[in-house]
């Protein structure tokens, strides 16, 4: 009996599996030290980014997908 693989929680806080299969992540630096942003970067900050290339295999695995 083979075991199934194990989500990995840590990812699965940061990122979402879409309909189609892509992955869907927030973007990084928006945390604090905004002061110094122009608000035009704040706001590119806003949109959500897909994982592409291999990186997106390795999280589609973790998140339990196939």
């Amino acid at each position: 009996m083979a075991k199934r693989q194990k989500t990995n929680k840590s990812v699965k806080k940061r990122m979402r599996l879409t309909a189609s299969g892509k992955i869907k992540r927030n973007k990084s630096n928006k945390r604090h030290l905004l002061a110094g942003r122009t608000s035009k970067r704040k706001r590119q900050l806003r949109r959500p980014e897909m994982v592409t290339g291999k990186v997106a295999r390795k999280y589609t695995i973790a998140l339990g997908g196939k």
